[in-house]
C-alpha cells in the first residue's frame, strides 16, 4: 500500500505527470525536458527528485548529460496507469499530443548535442 500512495502522490502534480508521460516513450535529459515542457531546470531537477525518490524514474549518467529513464520493471505499469486509468493518450489530451509534438521536434533539432539551454552550455545558431 505504501508503494501505491508514493506512486499517486508523485504522480499528483501535472509537471510530474507529463515528465513520466514522456519518459516511458524514452530516456531524455534535463535539458530535452526544458524544451519539451518549457519549464525551468530547477523545477524540473525538483520534480525529478521527487519522482526518483518515488521509484519512478532513474538517471545514469552519459558523459556530461544524466540521462532519465523509468525503471524497466515499472514501465509496463506506469503506461496502463497513464493511458487506461488517466486517459492521457495522444489522441484524447491535447496537452500529451502537443508534448509529443514538441518532443518531436526537440529530436529533430537535437537540442541535446546543440542547443542545451543549461548554463555553460554553448548555444549553436540555428
Amino acid at each position: 500500500m505504501d508503494h501505491a500512495l508514493k506512486t499517486l502522490k508523485a504522480l499528483a502534480d501535472p509537471t510530474r505527470l507529463r515528465v513520466v508521460a514522456l519518459l516511458v516513450r524514452r530516456p531524455l535529459c534535463v535539458c530535452e525536458l526544458m524544451f519539451v515542457l518549457g519549464k525551468e531546470q530547477t523545477l524540473l531537477s525538483h520534480q525529478l527528485g521527487v519522482l526518483r525518490k518515488a521509484g519512478l524514474v532513474e538517471d545514469s549518467r552519459e558523459g556530461r548529460f544524466i540521462n532519465y529513464r523509468v525503471p524497466d520493471a515499472s514501465r509496463r505499469g506506469l503506461e496502463r496507469l497513464l493511458s487506461e486509468f488517466l486517459g492521457l493518450r495522444p489522441k484524447s489530451s491535447k496537452e500529451m499530443a502537443d508534448d509529443l509534438a514538441r518532443l518531436k521536434l526537440c529530436l529533430e533539432r537535437d537540442v541535446r548535442g546543440g542547443k542545451c539551454p543549461l548554463p555553460g552550455r554553448p548555444r549553436r545558431k540555428t
